[in-house]
């Protein structure tokens, strides 16, 4: 497990972590989503080592990072911007992880690497982006680590190849209690793969909560009111977003269905029906909430 508290991170007077709290479950996998410069990226070098942070810990298994360096054989990290030693091969590269990770698995990765038609011996500078990120999954899942660490892994794939990651990282999960976290703009690929969300804003943390749960916490009501009635006649509900369009009110609400659908059989409206939101949805009524209103550039 890992736990994250009070965590803080500062590049001068930019302040990228604000005391986040979080807890990564084994065996789950952890989606972290947020605006842009929300610190997705620098949640993840944090938790992989590569950055220090200015207060707070971050324990793995219970034990603080920075005071137990040999930690960070237990995951692997794949960033958004490819890195490879220069002007070398996939075979030099597995040569170069089997010294960092005592159980990396050198048979996986021929496998991998023929399923995804990869030559081991060309060079990594002359593959394409795509090719280079199938290159660090592929080296990622043979290092056979408790935690997978990915920062928009799934950006520059086809869909056949997101859909082959994300069964390979189901498999490893079913198999071996693999636990990867990543981090994406693209909830929707999430949404088929996340059991749990950790949503940053602005370097905090606004909620973490099992995915599912979540969904079936909020809701999105489309209603016609009678004449003289307005949103504030429905004042029982607890109502995070409203909007009007001629008769039609749309009302972004908390609460569990039968709570709200409840509610709403209280009330004489002309019409009403109950909307479960997506994940980009939720992301998009959270962060309104907490002055992130995209509507206001476009107006």
């Amino acid at each position: 497990m890992i736990e994250v508290k009070e965590l803080t991170k500062r590049f001068e007077e930019i302040t990228a972590l604000d005391h986040v709290n979080a807890t990564i479950r084994e065996g789950s996998v952890f989606g972290l989503i947020g605006t842009n410069g929300a610190g997705k990226s620098t949640f993840l070098k944090l938790a992989a080592g590569i950055l220090k942070p200015d207060s707070g810990e971050l324990l793995l298994d219970g034990d603080n990072l920075f005071a137990h360096p040999e930690k960070k054989s237990a995951f692997f990290y794949i960033s958004d911007d490819q890195y490879f030693f220069s002007n070398v091969t996939p075979l030099e590269m597995l040569s170069f992880y089997e010294k960092l990770y005592p159980e990396f698995d050198r048979s996986r990765f021929y496998h991998l690497m023929k399923g995804f038609s990869l030559s081991p011996d060309r060079k990594i500078n002359t593959f394409s982006k795509g090719m280079k990120k199938q290159l660090s999954v592929i080296l990622g899942l043979s290092a056979r680590t408790k935690y997978l660490f990915c920062d928009e892994t799934f950006d520059g794939l086809d869909p056949v190849m997101r859909q082959t990651v994300k069964s390979l990282f189901a498999n490893d999960m079913a198999e071996r209690g693999l636990t990867p976290v990543i981090a994406s703009h693209n909830l929707r690929e999430l949404e088929d793969i996340c059991d749990h969300i950790g949503l940053l804003h602005r370097g905090g943390i606004l909620f973490s909560r099992d995915l599912e749960e979540m969904k079936l916490n909020i809701h999105r009501i489309q209603c016609v009111l009678k004449e003289g009635q307005t949103a504030d006649s429905l004042s029982d509900l607890d109502i995070v977003l409203k909007e009007s369009r001629g008769s039609l009110l749309t009302l972004t609400v908390r609460g569990t269905e039968n709570e709200v659908l409840s509610k709403m059989r209280g009330h004489e409206t002309i019409f009403f029906e109950l909307i479960p939101l997506t994940l980009e949805e939720i992301f998009i009524s959270e962060t309104e909430v907490n002055g992130y209103d995209i509507k206001k550039l476009v107006l």
